[in-house]
Parts: C-alpha cells; sequence; structure tokens
C-alpha cells in the first residue's frame, strides 16, 4: 500500500512539476529552527506588554528596560494663536475674493 502511494506521488509530482511535496516526514537536509528559552520570554514579555498598553493597564516593567520620559508637547500661547488665525482668516478671504 505504502509503495503504490509513494509511486502514485512521484507521478504527480513528476506531472505537477514537484508541486506536491512528499507526505511522509520533513524534507531531508532542512533544519527546524530553534528559539531558545530566553528569546521566547522576551518576546512574550514585549507582546504582553504591547497588550497592556492596548488595554490600558498598568504593566509591571523592569527597571533597565523602562522607556525614556516623553517628551511633553508644545503647547501654542494665546497670542500665537491669536496671529495663527488672524492669518489664517485673511488667507480664507483671499481665497474667497478669488473665487468671485
Amino acid at each position: 500500500m505504502k509503495e503504490k502511494i509513494q509511486s502514485l506521488e512521484k507521478e504527480l509530482s513528476r506531472l505537477l512539476g514537484s508541486a506536491t511535496a512528499p507526505t511522509a516526514g520533513a524534507q531531508p537536509g532542512r533544519k527546524k529552527f530553534k528559539m531558545s528559552a530566553a528569546a521566547k520570554a522576551k518576546i512574550s514579555a514585549a507582546a504582553k506588554a504591547r497588550w497592556a498598553r492596548v488595554k490600558g493597564t498598568a504593566q509591571p516593567a523592569k527597571a533597565a528596560a523602562a522607556p525614556a520620559p516623553k517628551k511633553s508637547k508644545g503647547k501654542m500661547s494665546a497670542a500665537t494663536k491669536a496671529k495663527l488665525s488672524a492669518k489664517l482668516k485673511a488667507i480664507w478671504a483671499k481665497r474667497r475674493a478669488a473665487k468671485k
């Protein structure tokens, strides 16, 4: 029975140009990638931290892996806001006038 299956697989691969892989075992000469336990732990910790940020829950972080504090965004002063508003109003008034 096994010989018949193998012969049919060979014929099928010959017809299809080796598009199908043999079903018995892994391909010879190909090694399986193995990840170290430390690498798995790092990836797991990073994934858990990402999900904690998404969910909004605090995850205790190690002191060495603590990210640098975020730089606060610069806030616009009232005077700068007023200048910008006046400038934009002038630009839009000019565009409206050009359309007419």
